[in-house]
């Protein structure tokens, strides 16, 4: 396969016999957007449909894997992005994404949508909604939970916490830890080692593993998480969370 380019933000490439790598770019901080999630969803989509694909790669550009949203933009979030994030949970083709720099907030949302991630000592990880004053998103609710536990991803959102990449893989995070400089290397190694069991074998182990119903629970709590994340957009606690984290200061948040 050839590097193909779809709109200038992702681009498709073989990374080996069987691997697919996926690559999406929205410098500086890989901030997402509708129209990103849902290019992303479609290339996933094709891939699955590839017989000769068995596992994906999914990797950004640049220092950081995704910085979430970009909440100085009026409309950062709600159901038409949650309307392509869902398809993410439909994808059968096993995912292994290379995290780099942050994922942060929805960017953490993304990276838990693949099987495994593999990150570097530099990698950070945090679910910092709560920081800014909103409830979480991307399916959070789901995903955090199966893989930290349910109180370890309590204590993420609630204090928003940014876990370095060795905190991250000793609660199980990220699955693999690597030097920086061979993360995405590692990353398609791992891809190519899942690539090279039976194809059916693992779609079928992958859909018993996540269960019958994940892409409905994931459906279902990204409705309520859009939600209350468009209730809490309209609270002064959110403004005072966005305005201290562009000003790298402590929010002074007032419950109103």
């Amino acid at each position: 396969m050839a590097t193909e380019q779809t709109s200038g933000q992702v681009t498709v490439q073989r990374a080996g016999e069987h691997v697919a790598l996926v690559e999406f770019s929205r410098p500086p901080n890989n901030f997402f957007s509708v129209g990103l999630v849902a290019e992303i969803a479609e290339i996933l989509e094709r891939m699955d449909a590839d017989d000769s694909c068995r596992a994906v790669v999914l990797c950004s550009t640049g220092r950081h894997f995704c910085a979430g949203a970009d909440f100085s933009s009026d409309n950062p979030a709600g159901a038409s992005l949650y309307d392509g994030a869902a398809r993410f949970f439909e994808i059968e083709t096993p995912l292994v994404a290379a995290v780099q720099g942050a994922a942060i907030g929805g960017g953490l949302g993304v990276a838990l949508t693949a099987d495994f991630r593999v990150a570097s000592p530099e990698t950070r990880f945090a679910a910092n909604f709560a920081r800014i004053g909103i409830h979480h998103g991307f399916g959070i609710t789901v995903t955090l939970p199966l893989v930290v536990g349910h109180q370890r991803a309590l204590e993420m959102l609630y204090t928003g916490d940014r876990l370095k990449g060795e905190q991250a893989h000793a609660i199980g995070l990220c699955d693999r830890l690597v030097p920086s400089e061979r993360l995405r290397e590692e990353a398609v190694a791992l891809a190519e080692e899942v690539a090279s069991s039976a194809p059916l074998a693992v779609r079928s182990i992958k859909a018993t593993m996540r269960g019958p119903d994940l892409a409905a629970q994931a459906r279902a709590a990204m409705a309520h998480e859009a939600a209350e994340q468009a209730k809490l957009f309209a609270t002064e606690d959110f403004r005072e969370g966005v305005s201290a984290y562009a000003e790298r200061r402590t929010p002074d948040f007032r419950a109103r």
